[in-house]
């Protein structure tokens, strides 16, 4: 991630405000996927996370993929949201609202 930028995760849903803000940020200076490809996977993994925390959802992993299993048993895909949300078609906040409604 940029060198310098303070980003404030205390793993709150409002928190993903500011992780999707990032994110687009990144896009919109045209950074190369390759050079942010880790990053990503890591918002998507604290994204999940919050998730996960929030309604005491699983962690499942399949095929090297990593998923979230809500307690009501449907599944989330939290580090694939952060790939979107970095070609503009996704976002971490929504998918974290979504996923702790029933």
């Amino acid at each position: 991630m940029r060198e310098g930028a303070r980003l404030r995760l205390d793993y709150s849903e409002q928190s993903l405000w500011r992780v999707d803000r990032m994110i687009g940020s990144l896009r919109r200076e045209g950074t190369p996927y390759a050079a942010v490809e880790n990053t990503l996977r890591g918002f998507g993994a604290y994204a999940g996370e919050v998730i996960v925390r929030q309604t005491g959802a699983e962690w499942w992993a399949t095929g090297g993929d990593h998923w979230i299993r809500t307690p009501d048993g449907r599944m989330w895909d939290p580090i694939d949201e952060a790939r979107r949300c970095f070609t503009g078609d996704g976002s971490l906040r929504l998918l974290c609202r979504d996923a702790t409604r029933p």
